[in-house]
């Protein structure tokens, strides 16, 4: 039951959104499944939510914008798989929380952006988002950092980030093949979650009209201070 809730929680804020799915799920999960069996389950649920939505965007997708951020982190996905499988648990948990704590915080006092317009920033926020895909499945925030830059327009901006997330996903589900970390707990686990990813997606998808934007981000970003920290000092 909790599972699904939380499943159903974080793909509520996918749909609504266009991101959140790791940056919910994932410090919720750690607390019950542990860090090595939440990160390959939250990799199978992206490539399902993602699709989804990359579906539903297709129109205002832009593939010039994310390429170089892709080609980055795809390189760097195999390196942060590494560190998962390699790091002390209790580590990468507390890491996991700062970088939850951190991104809410930069989010909620929304500081000035430059406008980044050399190629090289794309391969820097790509790896940097690709690292953390391989870890923790939490490779937003330096992409949605990086879009907002770039200043993309909102539709694009859900469109892109589907696209970029799709990949990181089906690279991060691969390798955790490969690697043997998809035990009976985490197909179990995804099993048990797949009704709430399609009423998740749906109650999000179909409420996004009806919810104001800025205020129901504020409340996600509360929530993930609160989710960070207790992954920091509590977890």
């Amino acid at each position: 039951m909790l599972i699904s809730l939380i499943v159903f929680l974080a793909s509520f804020v996918q749909g609504a959104t266009g991101f959140g799915l790791a940056l919910v799920s994932m410090p919720l999960l750690v607390g019950i499944l542990g860090i090595r069996a939440a990160t390959p389950l939250v990799s199978l649920i992206g490539v399902a939510i993602e699709t989804i939505m990359l579906v539903r965007y297709r129109h205002a997708f832009n593939l010039r914008a994310v390429s170089h951020l892709s080609l980055a982190a795809v390189a760097a996905i195999p390196l942060g798989v590494f560190i998962l499988r390699r790091a002390d648990a209790q580590l990468i948990t507390k890491i996991l929380g700062v970088i939850v704590l951190g991104y809410a915080l930069f989010a909620l006092f929304s500081p000035r952006l430059p406008q980044l317009k050399r190629r090289i920033w794309a391969y820097g926020f790509g790896f940097a988002s690709g690292l953390l895909s391989g870890a923790y499945n939490t490779g937003g925030p330096p992409v949605i950092i990086y879009g907002s830059c770039r200043q993309w327009p909102p539709a694009e901006f859900k469109s892109n980030l589907q696209a970029f997330f799709l990949l990181n996903s089906l690279v991060v589900m691969v390798l955790h093949a490969v690697s043997g970390n998809f035990t009976p707990l985490v197909w179990r686990s995804f099993g048990l979650g797949a009704p709430a990813i399609i009423l998740g997606l749906w109650a999000g998808i179909s409420l996004d009209r009806w919810i104001n934007p800025q205020i129901f981000r504020q409340i996600v970003l509360v929530v993930l201070l609160f989710l960070g920290g207790w992954l920091l000092w509590g977890a």
